[in-house]
């Protein structure tokens, strides 16, 4: 696992990220949300209770009229891509960086891509949890 996390590079855009949460009904408004906004990262997740759309801070307002019966998340949140593309196979490697940010108290929220992974931290934790997960490249 060391030396998968040696070859990982880092990402971030310095954006500042909302999570939003529509009920069950609220996919085609979150979806057409996303879908205007274009520019990465984003996300939309869908469950039988909830749909959650993640986007960036700044754009809240462009769609306010569409964002009435939503809940905010009380923080704002960084994004970290873990970029390096992984194997379905690996086993663990999520599992590790969880351990090292959890050990230094800093709550994530983990988003799988189909290369790669991605970590959402709250605004305030994140030089500290990049600090750490630069800290994986030294020898």
């Amino acid at each position: 696992m060391n030396d998968l996390f040696k070859q990982m590079n880092l990402y971030t855009d310095e954006a500042d990220y909302v999570l939003l949460k529509f009920p069950p009904t609220g996919i085609t408004v979150a979806a057409g949300i996303l879908a205007q906004i274009g520019d990465p990262f984003g996300a939309i997740i869908v469950d039988k209770d909830e749909v959650t759309l993640v986007i960036p801070v700044d754009v809240m307002d462009d769609f306010a009229k569409r964002l009435y019966d939503v809940q905010k998340s009380p923080d704002a949140y960084r994004l970290i891509t873990l970029d390096i593309v992984l194997d379905f196979s690996v086993v663990g490697f999520m599992a590790g960086i969880s351990r090292l940010l959890a050990d230094a108290n800093i709550s994530i929220l983990p988003f799988a891509a189909f290369s790669r992974d991605h970590l959402l931290v709250k605004k305030a934790d994140f030089d500290k949890a990049w600090g750490i997960l630069s800290g994986l490249k030294s020898p």
